[in-house]
Parts: structure tokens; C-alpha cells; sequence
């Protein structure tokens, strides 16, 4: 399966904020953007103009990053949100919560989404009981995700579990972490995501 590779911090300096794609690294002064915050190569520190064009693409690239997509599987989603009724753009928000290698980054069970899709890839999670080795497996709500019992002392997962007690649990996410285990209470509300995404400034870019 096709994934992004290369320097990942490059890609927050270059959003200018933290995407904490690196895990641990990203909460401690190691963080590349506590050290750099401007964009990186020659010209980053000199002074940036922005076309509507360009707002409305490093938008679109900010949303896809954090989440670790390609443009193809982006675009995807994007043409799966506009079939949905409602809001294309909190649509687009809700199917990139419901991945699996999402969610189990946000259960805690790993450092970034990187690491999750890692775990998944590699059969470490289960959903209602059942491995499932897909990360873009859209879970229901109510559907129970663990780790698999043969990997739950798995140092990257002790380790995961330990930092997420310090980064949180999202409210629409029930966590049972003694049993290593969680589920979807309901679908991510729109007020609920704190990350700096203007999901219209998306909507408008695919609609040029």
C-alpha cells in the first residue's frame, strides 16, 4: 500500500504549526518548529505572498498531511463526503476520524498516525474481536477496537499508552485502557476537532 514518506517535520515547519507526526518528539524542545518556525529550503525565511489559490491549496495539503494520505486517496474521500447528505467539509472531517489507523491513534495505542497505520498493517488490532490489517477500515460507532492480546506488551504500545495519558482522549471516544480497548461513542462533531482546518477553504478547492 502506498504511503507518504520522507521528512515529516519539514512538513510542519512548512504548514507552520505542529501536525505531531513524530509522536513524543513533537511535545518536548526537539520539535523542529520550536527551533525553525519558518518554512524550510532557501527562501524560507523570506517574505511569503499568498494567491486565494494558494491559501485554498495549503489548506487542502495541511488536512491531507496530518492525516497521512496521498492526494489520490484524499480525493477520494472528498468525492465519498460530497454523496453524503449534510456538509461536504465536516463530512470530509468525520470519514478521516473514522479511519482505523485514526482511531487507534486516538485511543492512545500509538505515538502518531504513522505509528498506528504501522500496528494495523501489521495485524496488532482488532476490531469487534476480528484483526483487521486495513488502516483505512471505516469503524462504526459502537464498534469495539483492542489491541491484539498477543501484542499488548509491545514496547511501542506500553509507551503509546503512556504519552496519551498526557495528550487526552477526544470526548467521542470511549477508551477502557486496562483492557486496551475502546470504541466510538458517536461520530466526531465538528466543534469537537481543535486542529486549525477550514474545511470550506477545501470545498472551494476542489470546486475550481
Amino acid at each position: 500500500m502506498a504511503r507518504p514518506l520522507g521528512p515529516v517535520c519539514r512538513l510542519c515547519r512548512r504548514e507552520g504549526l505542529k501536525l505531531f507526526l513524530k509522536g513524543e518528539r513533537c511535545y518536548t524542545d526537539k520539535c523542529a518548529i520550536e527551533r525553525r518556525n519558518y518554512p524550510p529550503g532557501a527562501h524560507g525565511q523570506g517574505r511569503a505572498r499568498f494567491s486565494e489559490f494558494s491559501i485554498r491549496l495549503r489548506e487542502k495539503q495541511k488536512v491531507k498531511r496530518i492525516y497521512r494520505l496521498l492526494e489520490t486517496q484524499f480525493s477520494r474521500y472528498f468525492e465519498l463526503a460530497e454523496r453524503m447528505p449534510g456538509i461536504t467539509g465536516e463530512n470530509l472531517l468525520i470519514l478521516l476520524e473514522r479511519r482505523l489507523d485514526n482511531v487507534v491513534y486516538r485511543l492512545g495505542f500509538a505515538n502518531s498516525r504513522d505509528q498506528a497505520r504501522q500496528l494495523v498493517r501489521h495485524g496488532h488490532i482488532a476490531v469487534n474481536g476480528k484483526v483487521v490489517n486495513i488502516p483505512s477500515y471505516l469503524v462504526e460507532v459502537a464498534q469495539m477496537v483492542s489491541v491484539a492480546e498477543p501484542s499488548r506488551q509491545k514496547k511501542v504500545v506500553t509507551e503509546a499508552i503512556e504519552l496519551s495519558q498526557r495528550r487526552g482522549t477526544p470526548p467521542w471516544i470511549a477508551l477502557e485502557r486496562d483492557q486496551f480497548r475502546g470504541a466510538l461513542r458517536s461520530l466526531s462533531a465538528r466543534s469537537d476537532l481543535t486542529m486549525p482546518i477550514s474545511e470550506k477553504l477545501i470545498v472551494e478547492h476542489y470546486s475550481k
